[in-house]
């Protein structure tokens, strides 16, 4: 029997003080599906039976773009 490795991708965002405020960021992640997280990353998305290929995650990261646009804030996203 085999074991489906569930994807994830894993947000970490870095706010700046001219920025919108962390809760506003957060709202429009949640929005998006990803959930807050604790640790090394603040927000994952859980792909859960889906699995994406590499034009989907390209797709998916210049949404979260497009979502955080002029929120002057920096992020870094990892998909595993």
């Amino acid at each position: 029997m085999f074991k489906l490795i569930e994807m994830k991708t894993y947000l970490k965002i870095m706010f700046n003080s001219e920025g919108s405020t962390p809760s506003e960021i957060k709202d429009q992640l949640l929005n998006m599906g990803f959930k807050a997280t604790k640790g090394n990353y603040d927000f994952v998305y859980d792909w859960k039976e889906e699995s994406a290929d590499v034009k989907e995650l390209v797709w998916f990261a210049d949404k979260v773009h497009s979502a955080l646009k002029k929120n002057n804030v920096y992020f870094t996203i990892e998909t595993l």
